[in-house]
């Protein structure tokens, strides 16, 4: 940087403190509106939560804590002394909300506010004075400092930052950024964390102090503000132009929590749960680094008019090294009915020499069109009369079994998935919901009769949540079918959406139960076979996060058992392993899965010696293009130079017949379906076996009835 633009730069900054010292450092205080709604968010919490909440010492020390997290979850600007003055809020954090007492909240709230404007100016200042590039000294930065003990000294954090300083001007480097790149970006962090910090207002406080009031009790529970109300009412009724990503905080990083079906980004297959958005950016223009920004504030860059692009700065889930980040473009859009709508196909297995056909029925969602249903409407669309049209065409096609894909299913109307479990059953119980008088209400399906009572699979993974683990669950339990994947999300509670004068509260109420008596709360619904997955359970899933409630049961209800498939699972089980030794694409997840476990469990610490880091760097990717390429080798596919090539190659043609019309067949390992993109297609996998087990499962009831014959 030229001396002129330092020394302008540092008298723009001098001007900018004489001029706003007085307002940057004016403390903010609780409004009379946000006293009085802690005091409802309280009433609320104590009479109409699902548990019993006892609002003791214990739990102020929970909910000062989980305060503590949430401002300085690194501990990286608050000191010891800092937080002294407000101990007391540790056994007394229930007081304070039950009488509306939020002077002190603010106030710690205040002093870290101070400290972090302190250390930014200070960055900032570093940075005028110009970077040292020389990355050769064998200092190591700790990555996770969520259980390191609060600092005694400023000494203790400038050191700290130094390191973290140096850190992120290597990985810039990494990216091959020259010096002046490196310095103008991380001058452009730093100020707009700072200009943020200077924008924040009392509403913003108020929001953390109630996520950690509500979080330490269970993390669907959560004060709205107003602006976010109005937010949650527009995503609600889908008419949100984005990108279609639920995304959540991850420490300093925004996270993809689960993609909306038939949304613009899952449609352009390049984002995947678990991948941390880093910058953003418009068509045109710069890319705006996000690290360190406030997730509401990241929401709205992403959020634009429909067909507009934004362009994302992302690290894969599967990367181990902030530098291995790469850009997408996303074309904005409202996600519509007609794109979560459930489609089928027919896939083609062949044994001895003969072909059998397979139905596969994918259901994104449990959806209605409730205007339409409301106004009398005879074709109203919904899941269930989709799915219905579907299995008609694919008895007629002569399908020997049907496979429901349920993955990455979040759920939707309940109402809809007891109709569609009614689709595989003659009338019974589906599911029992128990509130928090420990009343149960059982829903399930009157009308007589079933559409389809062939053989049947239902095909879930780590993001089938909430309706589908209600679909799965009592599938597995009547026995009807075989629930084939990965255990499954684990949301097992109800929510309601409760006005407060001021904002409003979305309240845990209810929790399912399934009519074997099993929660689906927090374990999930277990799959009688399991398929490896690259979705990282202790990252995605209910159990992963913090106070999730816990599972447990409640007095089975009387059903009939249509199928014992369990008394077949251990042959099922011998004849899927010894497919899945011989099939590239599993032995892949398989050791991916294994492989990114031990990487991320070794990856405590990142070196600040270019070179060390470049050789740390490539030695783990090397075992990732190791095992990708030999996955390709099997398949016979060009072998990849770089690991990150698999990730944009791997998202061609994962599309499971999303894009194929309607009555369209899929041969295993055919090249005129989709060629060398269903090969590169991990994902396909999933369907192929799930097709393949199935057809295993209707040969054995055929035998065994035969057996019974004779």
């Amino acid at each position: 940087m030229s001396l002129f633009a330092t020394l302008s730069r540092s008298v723009a900054l001098a001007v900018m403190l004489v001029v706003t010292s007085p307002a940057a450092l004016a403390q903010l205080e609780p409004t009379n509106e946000q006293r009085q709604a802690a005091v409802e968010i309280a009433d609320s919490l104590r009479y109409g939560h699902y548990a019993d909440i006892n609002f003791d010492e214990a739990w102020s020390q929970d909910a000062f804590q989980r305060y503590l997290d949430i401002l300085d979850g690194q501990r990286s600007y608050l000191l010891r002394s800092d937080i002294e003055p407000y101990r007391h809020l540790a056994t007394g954090m229930a007081d304070a909300i039950f009488e509306g007492d939020l002077d002190d909240v603010f106030g710690l709230y205040n002093a870290f506010s101070e400290r972090q404007r302190a250390r930014l100016e200070s960055l900032l200042a570093e940075l005028d004075e110009g970077l040292d590039f020389n990355f050769e000294s064998n200092e190591r930065l700790e990555i996770d400092r969520e259980d390191a003990p609060w600092a005694s000294r400023k000494s203790e954090l400038d050191e700290l930052w130094r390191k973290r300083l140096k850190n992120d001007a290597l990985t810039l480097a990494l990216t091959d950024q020259d010096n002046e790149q490196i310095e103008d970006n991380l001058r452009q962090r730093y100020e707009g964390q700072l200009t943020r910090l200077e924008q924040t207002e009392s509403e913003d406080i108020f929001g953390v102090l109630m996520a950690a009031v509500s979080g330490s009790i269970d993390p669907h529970t959560s004060y709205l503000s107003p602006r976010q109300g109005e937010s949650f009412d527009i995503q609600m009724s889908l008419s949100l132009e984005g990108i279609g990503a639920l995304l959540q905080s991850d420490g300093e990083y925004v996270k993809v929590a689960s993609l909306v079906p038939g949304g613009p980004a899952e449609r352009a297959g390049v984002l995947e749960p678990a991948d941390r958005i880093i910058a953003v950016g418009q068509e045109d223009g710069d890319m705006v680094n996000v690290v360190g920004m406030r997730l509401d504030n990241v929401v709205d860059l992403i959020r634009g008019p429909k067909g507009s692009i934004v362009r994302l700065d992302v690290v894969p889930a599967q990367a181990v090294d902030m530098t291995r980040s790469q850009t997408v473009e996303i074309t904005r859009d409202t996600v519509s009915l007609e794109d979560q709508a459930a489609h089928g196909e027919v896939i083609e297995v062949e044994r001895d020499g003969e072909p059998h056909r397979l139905g596969v029925i994918n259901v994104p969602t449990f959806y209605v069109d409730f205007d339409a249903w409301q106004a009398g409407e005879e074709e109203y669309r919904s899941t269930t009369r989709d799915v219905a049209k579907e299995i008609e065409r694919l008895k007629e096609e002569g399908v020997e079994g049907i496979v429901l894909d349920l993955r990455n299913n979040g759920g939707g109307a309940l109402q809809e998935a007891n109709s569609l479990i009614g689709l595989f059953i003659d009338r019974g119980p589906t599911v029992q919901v128990r509130d928090a008088q420990g009343r149960i209400q059982l829903y399930g399906d009157s009308e007589a009769g079933t559409l389809y009572d062939g053989p049947l699979g239902v095909l879930v993974n780590r993001l089938s949540a909430s309706a589908s683990e209600i679909f799965a669950g009592a599938i597995q339990d009547y026995g009807r079918g075989l629930v084939l994947g990965t255990s499954t999300f684990g949301k097992g509670t109800v929510q309601t959406l409760n006005e407060l004068s001021h904002g409003q509260i979305k309240l845990t109420r209810a929790k399912f139960y399934r009519i074997s008596g099993d929660s689906t709360q927090n374990r999930g619904v277990e799959p009688d076979i399991h398929f490896p997955s690259l979705i990282d359970p202790e990252r995605i899933g209910e159990s992963s996060l913090d106070n999730a409630l816990a599972w447990d049961t409640v007095q089975n209800v009387q059903y009939r058992r249509y199928g014992e498939p369990e008394t077949l699972q251990d042959k099922l089980i011998a004849q899927h392993a010894a497919r899945a030794q011989d099939n590239a694409n599993f032995r892949y997840l398989e050791r991916q899965s294994t492989l990114a476990r031990q990487l991320r469990e070794q990856h405590t610490s990142v070196s600040l010696n270019r070179e060390q880091r470049k050789r740390e760097m490539e030695a783990q990717e090397a075992e990732q293009l190791s095992l990708e390429n030999q996955r390709r080798r099997a398949l016979g596919l060009e072998e990849l130079d770089e690991w990150m090539d698999a990730r944009s190659e791997g998202t061609e043609g994962v599309t499971d017949g999303a894009e194929e019309t309607e009555g369209a067949e899929t041969t295993q390992g055919s090249e005129d379906a989709n060629g060398e993109d269903e090969a590169l297609a991990v994902d396909r996998a999933y369907v192929l076996e799930s097709a393949e087990i199935l057809l295993d499962y209707a040969h054995l009831q055929d035998t065994r009835r035969l057996a019974v014959k004779r």
